[in-house]
């Protein structure tokens, strides 16, 4: 099996460094050209499925880059952002952080420190749903010499790649949040899954980290 996962579009909150969480914030336009751009360079894989996340700045990615194909779009809670709880909408920028709690640094820093703010998710949480998934993905039999698509969200995707790197939790952000429309390839055998290529972006415009 081969999985291809791909970070959602730019929406307006990335570029003011607002903390999205759960929150269905919409694609904006430049995030929309992003995914018309990535689209011609994963114009020929052969998709038999789409997982995405239910939000609408994943899904859409997902039904720009695959626009006039016939591939199964699946919605997947699983694969959805990490949750902020009573954080989502505050600024994680150094210039305009409104975040009230201090330790809220650890969420970069130190994610083996780190405590969510009430109704938020620790990296734990996400890791298990995470993992839950991609076990589950494994293990289908139909799908195990074809090639599918993740469209899914920056710290959601860091997760992924943890567990297929087997990082410890305090490793969360090794190479970093992805670009917008950032690609990453896997591939799946009995010997284990391993990763191909990461982060790989087919436009040249720039984009700010998330």
């Amino acid at each position: 099996m081969k999985i291809y996962m791909i970070r959602h579009g730019e929406t307006d909150w990335n570029k003011k460094r607002k903390l999205q969480g759960q929150v269905d914030i919409p694609l904006n336009e430049f995030g929309r050209h992003l995914a018309r751009e990535t689209a011609p360079a994963l114009r020929d894989i052969p998709f038999a499925a789409v997982y995405t996340s239910p939000l609408s700045r994943a899904k859409e990615t997902a039904e720009l880059v695959l626009e006039g194909r016939a591939v199964p779009i699946i919605e997947e809670a699983r694969i959805m952002e990490m949750g902020f709880g009573e954080y989502e909408g505050l600024c994680c920028n150094q210039e305009g952080w409104n975040i009230p709690d201090p330790d809220f640094r650890y969420f970069f820093d130190a994610p083996e420190k780190y405590h969510p703010p009430k109704g938020g998710e620790t990296f734990q949480q996400v890791s298990d749903r995470l993992d839950d998934f991609l076990k589950e993905l494994l293990g289908n039999k139909k799908l195990q010499d074809k090639t599918v698509l993740l469209s899914t969200h920056g710290a959601a995707l860091c997760g992924i790649l943890r567990l297929i790197k087997r990082n410890p939790i305090e490793r969360y952000w090794d190479g970093g949040v992805h670009k917008n429309c950032a690609v990453t390839i896997a591939e799946a055998a009995e010997g284990g899954i391993r990763i191909l290529e990461e982060a790989v972006t087919y436009y040249n415009d720039s984009v700010s980290d998330w």
